[in-house]
Order: C-alpha cells, then structure tokens, then sequence
C-alpha cells in the first residue's frame, strides 16, 4: 500500500467516525396502535426509549400490546437503518456495510 492510499485510507476512517457521532444525534420516534406505544431510536440503531400509554395495558390481552411493542420497534429500527444507509452512503463508495445496504 503506498502513502497515497494509507492517507485516503486515514480521510475516509475519520469521516466515518464523524458519521458515526453525528448518526448518535440523530433522534427518530415511530408509534404504533395510533400513538400507544412510542419507541424513540438513534441512527445508531440504539433504542432510547419505549413508552406505552397505560390505556393499552390489558392483563387479559397480553398478546395485544407484545404486537404493538414489536410493530414499534420494527418500524424503527428499519426508519434508523435507512437514515444510517442515506447518511453514510456517500462515504461508503459502494461498499456493503451490513445493516447498511
């Protein structure tokens, strides 16, 4: 490797690593069952926080509020994947980042 290339190497890395801190900022919040569950996620795809109206709490249906839960956190994770996959596509230079692409 020569010392042109070791120097893009060393460019690209510290942008990504300003990438990477700037997606950390980045606050998303998704809902389900029409705003009784709320889950807010970073571009890091780091879930910060879940919040679940109590008028969906229902000890006899259970299943109800595991499915809205799981509907949030789906939603996302897949709305952060694609801010992540927007916001780093261009450093990327085609390359496949898994979780990414």
């Amino acid at each position: 490797m020569n010392l042109s290339m070791l120097n893009e190497a060393r460019k690209l890395k510290s942008q990504l690593d300003k990438a990477q801190k700037e997606l950390g900022n980045i606050i998303l919040e998704v809902e389900a069952g029409k705003g009784a569950v709320r889950v807010t996620i970073d571009g890091q795809q780091k879930i910060q926080s879940i919040k679940i109206s109590p008028e969906v709490i229902n000890p006899d249906k259970p299943e109800h509020l595991e499915n809205l839960v799981l509907k949030a956190v789906r939603e996302a994770t897949a709305k952060s994947q694609k801010v992540a996959a927007k916001h780093l596509g261009g450093l990327a230079g085609g390359l496949k980042i898994p979780g990414l692409t």
